[in-house]
């Protein structure tokens, strides 16, 4: 299993645990019996989803703030749940580099969620390490 592999199951057991309300070490146990992932790639999906859930607020404050125009409970879940926890890693885990946690979560949006959800993930994300970053670039992001 890939990195990116782990991004998608991390965002399916983070959508399970939102819209089915199901207890996430329930949804964990489900998901790494049917996908069998590795120690490694467990340890990480396990990690981020339950560092996701313990900030969600203030996650969600952070998306807020930056999607100009849109109130949070009209954003598509799926975009929402992507945006958690690339901003997720983009604040605990900078071992990651920018460029691969934003990329990754563009092309997971465009494969699961609608056709402009892709841009819409970037510019949140772009925004985000820009203002982090004191308004540099954010080299590498997928412009897409």
């Amino acid at each position: 299993m890939s990195r990116r592999s782990g991004r998608e199951l991390l965002l399916k057991v983070l959508f399970q645990v939102e819209v089915g309300r199901l207890p996430p070490e329930d949804v964990l146990e489900m998901a790494f019996e049917e996908v069998h992932p590795s120690e490694e790639e467990q340890n990480y999906v396990a990690h981020v989803a339950r560092g996701v859930l313990q900030e969600l607020k203030a996650l969600d404050a952070i998306i807020g703030d930056l999607a100009e125009g849109w109130r949070l409970e009209r954003l598509a879940k799926v975009d929402k749940t992507l945006l958690r926890m690339a901003l997720y890693e983009l604040i605990h885990r900078p071992e990651t580099p920018v460029s691969v946690v934003i990329n990754d979560a563009v092309e997971i949006a465009k494969k699961y969620s609608t056709e402009d959800s892709g841009r819409f993930v970037n510019g949140i994300l772009g925004s985000f390490v820009r203002r982090r970053d004191g308004g540099a670039g954010a080299a590498g992001m997928d412009p897409n």
